[in-house]
């Protein structure tokens, strides 16, 4: 069956876009066509998260229901106009060049191959060693939902708060929640990733009918995984605004606070469920939630132990050990 394209110009760069009215969502009808909108349309809140960002493609030629790849060296056949970086690939061993979206065009070439979600790594292509941000991915083991991620996720808030730090949820799309803690302040893997292991262990010791830290699956039933490993140079984390493969083109969607106590409240799971329209709708209303990740620095504790003062039960920490203490590399 031959292509249909179409041409459209963004930006003063032409772009073919293909057979727009393949359905790569079938439950919903949802077509390639409304992907490449979604992303065009939600592209003013989503490109400064991917700006400069090494990015992953994860591609779904026939849809959801069909195959699908990773693609982090991006493809030979772009356009010359879109920027790549060299990243160096430890499982690989060699160098690889990634896609940077640093533009609407870019971003609607990825969306025409049927990119369907974006994968960001923690830091720029010009600061690999450096994470913008430190991240906790709250993945409940049925018979949990994203409703008993929602607790743990205040049990994380509460923690950072009483280091003195910020820290902002998003959907995962999929099935959990995400806590970011920005720091933009030129701090290391080898210092972000051992406090954040520190976290979910004390998490685990103080709520062991609930949370878990150890990704083995025979462990996770009923509980909430803490994932504190995304914080390597190596890995990727889904970036907010992108769709996610799932049943129904749901996204990864920013979420307040307080929209996350209400969940909690509700037990109602569906209530931090988003789709693609209600995601226009929601930038529309709200602007970017997640903005404050991209701008906001804040200094990573010397321990763990600031956040340890006694509190009520669901602080989710106890106070650490001074041997234990995780300390800022020299």
């Amino acid at each position: 069956m031959p292509r249909k394209e179409t041409i459209v110009e963004l930006e003063g760069r032409r772009l073919p876009l293909s057979n727009l009215e393949k359905v790569l969502y079938p439950e919903d009808g949802f077509t390639k066509g409304q992907v490449i909108d979604y992303y065009a349309r939600v592209a003013p809140v989503l490109l400064p998260h991917l700006a400069g960002r090494p990015l992953t493609l994860k591609r779904y030629p026939n849809g959801v229901g069909g195959m699908f790849f990773y693609e982090k060296n991006c493809p030979k056949h772009r356009p010359e106009w879109v920027a790549t970086a060299p990243i160096w690939s430890e499982g690989n061993h060699r160098w690889m060049d990634y896609c940077l979206a640093q533009n609407l065009p870019t971003l609607v070439w990825a969306a025409n191959l049927a990119a369907l979600e974006l994968h960001t790594s923690l830091s720029s292509a010009s600061a690999m060693p450096h994470p913008s941000f430190l991240v906790f991915d709250l993945d409940p083991g049925e018979p949990a939902t994203i409703v008993q991620c929602c607790q743990v996720g205040m049990w994380v808030r509460e923690a950072f708060t009483r280091m003195g730090l910020r820290s902002f949820a998003k959907t995962s799309g999929s099935k959990g929640l995400q806590v970011y803690v920005p720091l933009n302040s030129g701090v290391s893997y080898e210092e972000t990733k051992p406090l954040a292991h520190e976290l979910a262990l004390k998490l685990e010791r103080r709520h062991p009918e609930l949370v878990v830290s150890d990704m083995k699956k025979t462990l996770r039933e009923g509980k909430v995984l803490v994932d504190w490993s995304q914080n390597d140079e190596h890995k990727t984390t889904v970036c907010v605004y992108s769709l996610r493969a799932r049943e129904h083109p749901t996204v990864s969607t920013p979420v307040s606070w307080a929209e996350v106590g209400r969940c909690l409240e509700s037990g109602n799971a569906e209530a931090l469920r988003f789709t693609a329209p209600q995601v226009l709708e929601r930038v529309e209303k709200l602007g970017d939630l997640f903005a404050p990740v991209l701008s906001l620095h804040q200094q990573l504790p010397e321990s763990v132990e600031a956040e340890a003062r006694p509190r009520r039960a669901v602080s989710g920490v106890r106070k650490k050990p001074a041997a234990e203490q995780v300390r800022r590399s020299a």
